[in-house]
């Protein structure tokens, strides 16, 4: 069982326990793989909000672009955070925007692994399930 705060210490909140529960059926070599490619592509709750401040300032919806929702990025831009009603919204919720961004990102990543690493990882985990079976 990977230690979360080994391999990612950056993390809290639900966020830590959410990957806690993904890790804690790899070993270090897996973990440490898992967290290098997690840490790459995860968002910074801290850099969402930052982002949905400057639409205060003309730049309304660029929050919403790194979260990869072009459609609502384009909306905000246009009707400037949706008369800064929708800014206003999102800068309340930045941390569970983030939240549910890097959940999305967290299953992508198993499916690299699983997928990338192919036979290994899953012949892995099914000689670990048959072992705690047995």
């Amino acid at each position: 069982m990977a230690n979360v705060l080994k391999h990612l210490p950056e993390l809290e909140g639900m966020e830590l326990g959410y990957i806690q529960g993904i890790l804690k059926n790899m070993d270090d070599e897996q973990a440490n793989l898992f967290a290098q490619v997690y840490r790459a592509r995860r968002k910074d709750s801290q850099m969402v909000l930052i982002l949905a401040l400057l639409g205060f300032f003309g730049f309304a919806g660029l929050h919403r672009f790194i979260l990869g929702q072009i459609g609502l990025g384009i909306l905000y831009f246009f009707t400037v955070g949706l008369c800064f009603i929708g800014t206003i919204v999102d800068l309340v919720n930045y941390k569970s925007l983030a939240y549910e961004y890097n959940i999305k990102v967290a299953h992508e990543t198993l499916s690299v692994m699983s997928n990338g690493l192919g036979q290994s990882f899953n012949q892995e985990n099914v000689q670990k399930d048959k072992n705690e079976e047995a």
